[in-house]
């Protein structure tokens, strides 16, 4: 009798370590993965490249009048307490805390300087023409010709697909790129399908 009750209880032991393995490892998968989540916005947001037009927030740890808000210049700079003025513009915040901390360290010994986005308000993108939601759009990181016509609601059933092109200005002069609909959408020639900068105007004739 003893015998037997003994090999009963092994046994529904047994069968209740199978029945919980299971959710144990589901539980390290899940906490794994929870504590794995935060690293893509991470490296988004380390990857973004500053616009003009962005606020930034600059601050150096125990150093309260070196902790402050700055605004990125039309000509893509902005001006920092003791490390005068910083190309901001198509760099990366990480870039940028280094160049502040290099710049700093002549004066501030031990600093641990950080730099964040605030508002991305430089970054801006330019649908016009026949589509449902014409206007501009704020974009983070980048998106493509196609993604641009989505965001702006996509084409009316008046526009011309095939005539699409994408106004871009460098330096001093403007250049057409242009962007045949029917040849992206069908799989062809998606070199058309550019990747857009800031500043870029896509027209839907």
């Amino acid at each position: 009798m003893c015998v037997q009750f003994f090999v009963r209880k092994i046994w529904l032991l047994c069968a209740a370590a199978l029945l919980l393995a299971p959710l144990a490892a589901a539980a390290q998968a899940q906490a794994r993965a929870n504590n794995a989540a935060p690293a893509p916005a991470r490296d988004v947001a380390s990857r973004y490249e500053v616009q003009p037009g962005d606020l930034l927030h600059v601050s150096v740890w125990k150093e309260e009048d070196l902790d402050q808000d700055v605004l990125v210049r039309p000509d893509g700079g902005f001006s920092f307490p003791l490390a005068g003025d910083v190309r901001a513009a198509g760099r990366t915040v990480d870039e940028l805390r280094t160049e502040l901390t290099e710049r700093l360290a002549r004066f501030i010994p031990d600093l641990f300087v950080t730099v964040a986005v605030r508002e991305i308000n430089g970054n801006k993108i330019y649908v016009i023409g026949q589509v449902n939601r014409p206007g501009q759009f704020v974009v983070n990181p980048r998106v493509d010709v196609m993604q641009a016509l989505s965001l702006a609601g996509g084409t009316t059933a008046f526009a011309s697909v095939n005539g699409i092109f994408v106004l871009r200005r460098e330096l001093d002069r403007q250049r057409t790129l242009p962007f045949k609909f029917d040849d992206v959408v069908n799989g062809k020639r998606l070199e058309q399908n550019v990747i857009l900068q800031s500043g870029d105007v896509v027209v839907v004739p």
